[in-house]
């Protein structure tokens, strides 16, 4: 009796895992736990995917897990009082097609995507960098090109954590790295990029509302990668214009005199 019980109680604890899972999934929208604001305008077909693959990986899953709970109740030992076990070597069969299923699975999804990957990875805007990303640890160091409008010119504006940018308007940023691996990860724009020590990536994005976000690194580069955040400024053209003039302004205030000058 005592084994019988044993095995119930293993049956239910098995059942209430999927059951809990797919609970706290159901609950999580409700109680603000979920995915944070999309604020991009290639967020949603990010959001399609992604819940299109929980769907797929989400009834694999409820699936398993209550034939799991089935062969320990219906093969429990304790049950079955004196019968013998049975032994089979499997089936060659049943191996290939769990094979061929997950496999045609992976090929579907990875053409089902294609068109988002190229819009993210491989269909770059033809334009300047609107700034470029430095990650050092632990920060984000960013050059925004002076009024010449090219990077590398005296006239550059330099600032730490601060990105900003223009509402509605194509943004190609230069990302590097300065020491390590670092992941340039911006939640409510959906975009994330690993930032490689020696390589220049260009990353893009287009924001559709304004507002203060999040910009952290992804990628775990050390004892302070946990204090490596910044933010992202969405705003109008008008006040990000005015935004870069006042920086300039602040920046040049700062700038020792010539020595000429001085003399």
């Amino acid at each position: 009796m005592r084994n019988r019980l044993a095995g119930i109680f293993w049956s239910i604890l098995f059942l209430a895992v999927p059951v809990l899972g797919v609970g706290v999934f159901a609950i999580a929208p409700s109680i603000d736990v979920w995915l944070p604001k999309d604020v991009s305008s290639h967020g949603k077909e990010i959001d399609s995917l992604f819940y299109f693959i929980l769907a797929l990986t989400g009834i694999v899953f409820i699936v398993t897990e209550m034939l799991l709970f089935w062969f320990i109740w219906k093969y429990d030992a304790a049950a079955r009082g004196d019968e013998k076990a049975t032994y089979i070597h499997g089936s060659h069969t049943l191996e290939v097609i769990w094979t061929i299923i997950p496999a045609v699975t992976m090929l579907f999804l990875a053409i089902y995507q294609m068109n988002a990957w190229a819009d993210m990875k491989m269909r770059r805007p033809v334009m300047k960098p609107t700034v470029e990303v430095v990650a050092r640890q632990f920060e984000w160091r960013l050059r925004y090109p002076g009024p010449d409008g090219d990077l590398g010119t005296p006239d550059d504006l330099f600032l730490v954590n601060d990105l900003h940018v223009p509402v509605d308007e194509d943004i190609l940023i230069q990302l590097k790295s300065m020491d390590v691996l670092h992941s340039f990860f911006l939640p409510n724009l959906r975009m994330k990029q690993d930032a490689v020590p020696g390589m220049k990536i260009p990353v893009w994005f287009k924001a559709t509302e304004t507002g203060q976000y999040d910009l952290v690194c992804a990628e775990l580069c050390g004892w302070g990668h946990y204090k490596m955040k910044g933010r992202i400024t969405i705003e109008s053209r008008e006040d990000y214009d005015a935004w870069l003039e006042a920086k300039y302004r602040e920046q040049e205030a700062t700038q020792p005199e010539p020595m000429d000058e001085i003399l």
